[in-house]
């Protein structure tokens, strides 16, 4: 039997460690499932693989252009993108991390604003998704991050033998992002709200609202994610709760989101709970910062057990 499909990308914030406890908050029954944060997808290919999703809709949105251009052409063509990784990793085993600066500043920045139009989306090719594939699993942490400019500027990581190139694994994510009633959209998390009715499941992963002054990554696409927006999510929920959706958000334990759903009367008066989770934090300057940290869960319904 194949392996279940599985992120493709590494993404600051993503949810495969903390997965085993979200799984019980998965509603037994829901209509469509809405992430408006789509970023690595760990918890979409999470429920593909147990075949929560069959014959249901799916709508995954992100405001990264990248991200979703990405992934479209990996669902379209991810033959042509796997040959080309493959040459990517074959390159890097020869010259390492004179290849990955040659790639990201002679190759990937040029292309994709080529490939950028007005609206600021990114009609991404094989050649650039694999591209940006080698670059996130051979950069610094796995980051994505750009300059004031709107490039790429993730410095190399210090990996001895990365892994790069996965045929089955590319052909598994583009199984799943391909199948009947699966859409992506690029676009703001408010998207959501427009696509989710009554019944539906929606969960949301911000960028965190940073704990420390140093440890701020909300920055992964040009706009940021501050509080206003974090203000602006949390009306969503609410209504969302309000209109019979089954909700999910996880988020830092900062005191700005303790503020907005731990300790506030409306989320209260909206059903939703704010669960303090052990999880632990995989992107950090400093690799002695990595570790336990507890982040918050809050959703609507009932924890159910794990599955």
């Amino acid at each position: 039997m194949p392996p279940p499909a599985a992120p493709l990308l590494k993404w600051a914030g993503g949810k495969r460690q903390l997965l085993p406890r979200l799984r019980g908050f998965y509603p037994e029954r829901f209509g469509a499932y809405i992430e408006p944060f789509f970023g690595s997808g760990a918890v979409f290919f999470d429920l593909y693989a147990s075949d929560r999703l069959r014959g249901r809709r799916a709508v995954l949105i992100d405001s990264n252009a990248d991200l979703i251009g990405c992934y479209e052409i990996v669902r379209d063509r991810p033959d042509a993108v796997a040959d080309a990784l493959t040459a990517l990793a074959d390159a890097h085993a020869r010259h390492g991390r004179a290849q990955y600066y040659a790639i990201r500043d002679e190759r990937f920045n040029p292309l994709r604003d080529r490939l950028r139009d007005a609206r600021g989306r990114i009609a991404y090719t094989p050649e650039l998704a694999a591209m940006l594939i080698y670059l996130n699993r051979t950069g610094f942490n796995g980051l994505f991050r750009l300059n004031a400019q709107g490039a790429f500027n993730v410095p190399a990581g210090r990996y001895d033998r990365p892994r790069i190139a996965n045929r089955e694994k590319l052909a598994r994510a583009a199984e799943a992002l391909s199948s009947d009633g699966v859409r992506l959209v690029c676009g703001s998390f408010e998207l959501a709200e427009q696509a989710a009715s009554e019944g539906d499941f929606v969960y949301c992963d911000p960028p965190y609202a940073p704990t420390t002054a140093t440890s701020n990554f909300t920055a992964y696409t040009a706009p940021g994610f501050g509080a206003a927006a974090q203000q602006r999510l949390q009306q969503m929920v609410i209504r969302l709760a309000a209109r019979g959706c089954r909700v999910l958000v996880s988020n830092s334990t900062a005191d700005e989101i303790a503020a907005l759903y731990e300790r506030n009367d409306d989320a209260r008066a909206a059903g939703l709970r704010a669960l303090r989770v052990p999880a632990r934090r995989a992107i950090n300057s400093n690799a002695a910062r990595r570790g336990a940290v507890e982040e918050f869960l809050i959703y609507n319904g009932t924890e159910s057990t794990v599955r």
